[in-house]
């Protein structure tokens, strides 16, 4: 019997907005968000047009914002931001999310948004058992560097997180070892997928699926 796994994109598919800008303005308030956004305006423009790459911009705005930051503090806003931002789930989701987990499904949430505040948002919910594959962000000495660590899960980046993250490591890894321990890819053929997500973000991600969902929840 196939193993069951349901993928879902969060911001616009599980949420009714972009987490990315509703975090900035919650942290850093209206007045710097509106500041921020108008001064990179221009590469906006060009991110939109497919001229400058997606997870360039982000970067460089996550940096502006949030280089030096400590990340205890930055922990603190990402749960305080999910406990007071709940509004923006969508019940039918969260609903399906949490079927999927009662029923033994394997929950994964495949999100560009850094993963520091997509995690909270179901912690709250008592949602532990599902599994967040966001945006990292790379940390030196307790700050932030405003640099990510992982690669922005976005596009095919969603496939290759999904396929590492269901790879198990080999048994014949020795913790004196300097490597990293290998690991098995899965084996496809043992897994019932199911996605959802509603951008060009998640296009491989569907495409990836066995039965997959455009713009659900709405």
């Amino acid at each position: 019997m196939k193993k069951k796994l349901y993928c879902f994109d969060f911001d616009g598919t599980l949420t009714t907005s972009d987490t990315l800008l509703e975090f900035i303005r919650y942290a850093k308030g209206t007045g710097r968000f509106l500041m921020v956004f108008l001064m990179y305006s221009p590469l906006l423009v060009l991110m939109k047009l497919h001229l400058f790459p997606n997870w360039k911009a982000k970067q460089l705005i996550f940096t502006h914002l949030f280089a030096g930051m400590r990340i205890e503090k930055f922990d603190a806003l990402c749960r305080d931001f999910a406990e007071e931002y709940q509004h923006l789930l969508r019940p039918k989701g969260v609903t399906l999310v949490h079927e999927a987990l009662v029923a033994g499904a394997q929950v994964f949430i495949v999100s560009a948004s850094i993963d520091n505040w997509v995690r909270p948002f179901f912690k709250v919910r008592g949602l532990d058992g599902v599994k967040v594959l966001g945006t990292q962000i790379e940390v030196i000495d307790g700050r932030l560097t405003g640099k990510f660590k992982s690669n922005n899960c976005y596009g095919a980046e969603k496939v290759h997180r999904i396929t590492e993250a269901l790879s198990a490591p080999t048994s014949t890894f020795s913790p004196a070892s300097t490597s990293s321990p290998a690991s098995v890819p899965f084996d496809r053929s043992q897994y019932e997928i199911e996605a959802f997500g509603d951008s060009r973000g998640d296009q491989e991600m569907l495409a990836f699926a066995d039965k997959e969902h455009y713009k659900p929840f709405r």
